[in-house]
C-alpha cells in the first residue's frame, strides 16, 4: 500500500493572554490527523500557548502547486 504525501492549509486562531491571533499556515502530511498534531506542536512550541487556546478552523488539502510556503510549494514539486 502507497501513501501519497499530500499539501494541507491550516487556518485558525491561537490566545495568548488576552490577546488573540489569526494564523495561516501550510503542511505536508500523510493524512489530517497529522496536520492537527503538527499545529498543536508548533504553535504550542513556538509561542508557549497550551493545545486548548488554539482553535483550528479549517483544514484543506490543497494542490502543490498552490503552496505559499515557498519551503513546502518546493519540496512537494520536486517528486
Amino acid at each position: 500500500m502507497r501513501m501519497e504525501v499530500k499539501v494541507y492549509r491550516v487556518k485558525g486562531v491561537f490566545q495568548k493572554g488576552t490577546h488573540k491571533e489569526s494564523f495561516t499556515k501550510e503542511y505536508r502530511a500523510l493524512k489530517r490527523e497529522d496536520v492537527e498534531e503538527l499545529v498543536y506542536s508548533e504553535i504550542g512550541s513556538k509561542h508557549r500557548v497550551p493545545r486548548t487556546k488554539v482553535w483550528i478552523e479549517s483544514i484543506e488539502e490543497i494542490k502543490p502547486e498552490e503552496a505559499e510556503n515557498p519551503v513546502v510549494r518546493k519540496l512537494s514539486l520536486e517528486l
